[in-house]
């Protein structure tokens, strides 16, 4: 199993909108790098659900039920979309602020490259992560 982090502005779609749907697409990825993300998810990874923009933090679980498959909203044929459900939200949100000061975590590209959309996270930190969010896997 392999972990990720996804983010998506709340108020396009929110937390709140994913446990109300329980599972979705993840649709509209136009950065190539963040589009070789979703091509690498498998079957049972399990990614952080992270609010951008104004909350910028870490808010929930999903997990990857479909593998990539081509995005119908792109009209280039392009780019590609997963499926995710959501898992559970994570005790305590883990918010930016927390995340950069951390000496274990300031290699992510959460840190490095702020713009980029869909991104792996290793096993040690998803583990410290979760331990900062007051929760275990």
């Amino acid at each position: 199993m392999a972990f990720w982090l996804i983010k998506s502005e709340p108020s396009t779609w929110s937390w709140q909108d994913q446990v109300e749907k329980k599972v979705t697409s993840w649709d509209g990825v136009r950065n190539y790098q963040a589009a070789n993300n979703l091509k690498a998810m498998k079957l049972g990874d399990l990614c952080f659900f992270y609010h951008s923009v104004k909350e910028r933090q870490i808010i929930g679980i999903v997990e990857v039920i479909k593998t990539y498959y081509p995005d119908q909203s792109d009209a280039t044929g392009r780019f590609g979309m997963v499926d995710v459900k959501a898992v559970r939200p994570l005790s305590k949100p883990v918010s930016l602020d927390v995340i950069k000061p951390h000496p274990a975590l300031q290699h992510l590209a959460l840190v490095r490259q702020s713009r980029l959309s869909v991104m792996p996270i290793d096993d040690q930190s998803w583990s410290t992560i979760l331990a900062l969010s007051g929760d275990t896997l």
